[in-house]
């Protein structure tokens, strides 16, 4: 089953992610409870895998670290401030879940957690598709879920980090994992050494796939196979602000084949505190290169010539600004996601740990029920504590 298929039946059967991992995973929302684990364990990698790992493991009193390559948490769930006056996602953007999930991922029946969320019309809001040279308007059938004036960034600044912060280092590029010895040696491109008894790796896919970190031993030829046999899609995505508001809530591109990747603009003004209208541009796989390939003048023209053909020419003198991100030159992270269409199967073997000593956390390993997203990267996070701490 693939992820997309795996979403498709979730809306047949007319509920949200939590319920079904239940129904496949008993012990999915159950307390994690600590065993006899009294050790250090070092966390690679601060995007939402990594900071919920660490989040669960400081309420939980163990010892840990995270050592992340960049200069900031966050990776894929980054954010602009200065864009709009509601945040610009330039990464993750949409809740794929219910908003139980929040309480779920905070884990504390003490906090109040208060995020506020809107769902698509399927009564006003529409999609359009372009297929043929013409523009093709339904009702739009959406069940995501998108942030009001906040981001899933906001989210995990304001209920899991605060708790963690001060065990993040930063600028901190991991280039060989020894897990030769009863202890694992964690080594950094600035010649720095750390020690712990466990490890959970919350990179991206693509670092791995790379060959960014050297293991010693090698890893097992079928955890390799795992690692390579699955495409990460490039990722981009570009925000346009317009003095008025012409275009659909979302228009797509129909992509062949399907599994090549997908293309998508859409209102990213949508539900939001504000009187800005902000189009945004969603593209992973193949479309990407179409974007990328261009400086960011002839960026501009490039979508501002896409959107005219769609309008009527109404893109073009209603153009104020633009930015974009393309997630194929983060140094950190080097693409967009894993593709929809991966085997449930391979997924499940990225997530398997290595000589009980190397964990797996993010959006990429998981249980093979769901991936791509930063619940999912959450519940990851949650499975590997739970099997440290066991």
């Amino acid at each position: 089953m693939t992820r997309k298929e795996f979403l498709k039946l979730c809306g047949i059967l007319g509920i949200s992610m939590p319920f079904f991992s239940t129904l496949n995973s008993c012990d999915e929302e159950e307390k994690i409870i600590s065993g006899e684990f009294s050790g250090k364990v070092i966390i690679i990698g601060a995007g939402p895998g990594g900071l919920s790992a660490g989040y669960l493991l400081n309420q939980l009193g163990v010892d840990f670290e995270i050592l992340e390559a960049s200069s900031n948490y966050g990776g894929r769930i980054k954010i602009n401030t200065d864009f709009a006056d509601f945040p610009i996602p330039l990464g993750a953007e949409w809740l794929h879940d219910s908003a139980d999930v929040f309480d779920s991922m905070v884990n504390d029946s003490a906090v109040d957690v208060v995020v506020n969320t809107v769902r698509y019309d399927g009564q006003t809001d529409t999609y359009a598709e372009w297929n043929n040279g013409e523009l093709q308007v339904t009702s739009l059938v959406d069940s995501d879920i998108k942030f009001v004036n906040y981001s899933w960034f906001n989210f995990y600044e304001e209920y899991i980090v605060p708790a963690i912060q001060n065990r993040i280092i930063y600028n901190t590029v991991v280039d060989s994992i020894d897990y030769s010895d009863n202890q694992v040696v964690v080594s950094t491109q600035n010649g720095l050494s750390y020690s712990a008894d466990k490890v959970i790796v919350a990179v991206p896919l693509k670092v791995l796939q790379n060959n960014s970190i050297e293991f010693t031993p090698g890893l097992s030829k079928n955890k390799i196979d795992a690692i390579n046999e699955p495409k990460v899609w490039d990722g981009f995505k570009a925000f346009i602000e317009f003095s008025t508001k012409f275009y659909d809530t979302q228009v797509g591109f129909p992509v062949n084949p399907e599994t090549d990747g997908q293309k998508l603009y859409y209102d990213a003004a949508y539900g939001q505190n504000t009187s800005k209208n902000i189009l945004g541009v969603f593209a992973v796989g193949t479309p990407v290169e179409a974007y990328t390939s261009l400086s960011e003048n002839d960026l501009k023209d490039f979508m501002l010539s896409e959107l005219d053909a769609l309008y009527n020419n109404q893109a073009t003198p209603n153009y104020i600004k633009h930015i974009s991100q393309n997630w194929n030159k983060e140094p950190f992270i080097k693409g967009g996601y894993l593709t929809d269409h991966a085997n449930w199967r391979t997924v499940r073997k990225l997530q398997e740990s290595v000589a009980d000593k190397i964990y797996f956390a993010g959006g990429a390993f998981t249980d093979g029920e769901d991936w791509v997203s930063v619940h999912a990267a959450a519940q990851s996070a949650r499975d590997s504590v739970r099997e440290i701490v066991a």
